[in-house]
């Protein structure tokens, strides 16, 4: 038995979506924290049970019988994310789940400007000494975030930036199929796995594609860090969400997303989708 957290959320979703396509419904359970929004999966077969890292006497229940549980890191930024994971991984340990696979992220790291990347290594940390056998997928930087992380560019031919540095943009759809590849096969990945795109484009690099398929010259611009906070704050955004943004940028320039992997293209069977390709369909081309 496969149980998937989060099946609700995009990532996950579509890894339910991959595994049916892969194994009978019968041998896939989902953990969500609204099971009425996992009528869906019920609806094709899927078991659908409550689980809620919030709420831990759900959890064991949620994660019986599972050969491999696949754990969703929180996305809730209010949250101790650390500690729900960790109440989670203890849920998994008694009930006797014989495999985690978490869904970490490229770069994680004790020191790194990023929050997420921090959260993802101490997460790693708890997988290390919990006992169960583990799998981390350090997915690449999610590439539709492009469409917010540059910024109005379309409307004002420049991407303005803080800092600026190789980032192996990937498409969460593929993460969300390689996902279902790893699970489905059952074993041969342990610990970190590192999933991304075959290329790191730095914002220059993002700022030329973007001319190309456009066909009109957008520039990358780099701003200093306070004013780049300052402008954040004009278009209303508040100043914590603009810092947490900022140690993505930062962590870019210090080329925590820097490194590729052939691993996903190769699971795929086919070249993982580009920042070429991610513009280009969300500029409908």
């Amino acid at each position: 038995m496969i149980v998937v957290t989060g099946a609700t959320g995009a990532l996950n979703g579509a890894t339910v979506d991959h595994l049916l396509e892969r194994m009978p419904a019968t041998e896939i359970a989902v953990a969500v924290r609204d099971p009425a929004k996992g009528q869906r999966f019920a609806d094709r077969g899927v078991t659908v049970r409550h689980g809620d890292y919030a709420q831990p006497d759900s959890l064991p229940a949620a994660f019986t019988g599972a050969d491999q549980l696949l754990l969703v890191s929180s996305s809730d930024p209010a949250a101790d994310a650390v500690a729900l994971h960790r109440t989670a991984i203890d849920a998994a340990a008694a009930a006797g789940v014989g495999r985690i696979l978490y869904t970490s992220h490229q770069g994680a790291a004790a020191d790194s400007p990023f929050g997420p990347a921090r959260d993802h290594f101490a997460t790693e940390q708890l997988l290390v000494r919990s006992g169960i056998a583990w799998t981390s997928l350090r997915n690449g930087f999610y590439a539709h975030s492009l469409t917010w992380l540059a910024g109005p560019w379309q409307d004002t031919g420049r991407i303005t930036v803080p800092a600026d540095g190789p980032v192996s943009w990937t498409a969460r759809e593929d993460a969300a199929e390689a996902a279902a590849i790893i699970l489905a096969e059952g074993a041969g990945y342990d610990g970190p796995v590192t999933l991304t795109a075959d290329a790191a484009p730095t914002f220059v690099d993002v700022a030329e594609i973007a001319s190309e398929l456009v066909g009109r010259t957008i520039e990358r611009e780099l701003v200093e860090p306070d004013a780049w906070l300052a402008g954040q704050a004009t278009a209303g955004l508040p100043e914590a969400a603009a810092r947490f943004t900022l140690g993505m940028y930062q962590a870019a320039e210090q080329k925590y997303f820097a490194g590729t992997d052939p691993l996903l293209s190769r699971l795929l069977g086919r070249p993982a989708r580009s920042v070429r390709d991610v513009l280009g369909s969300a500029l409908g081309e």
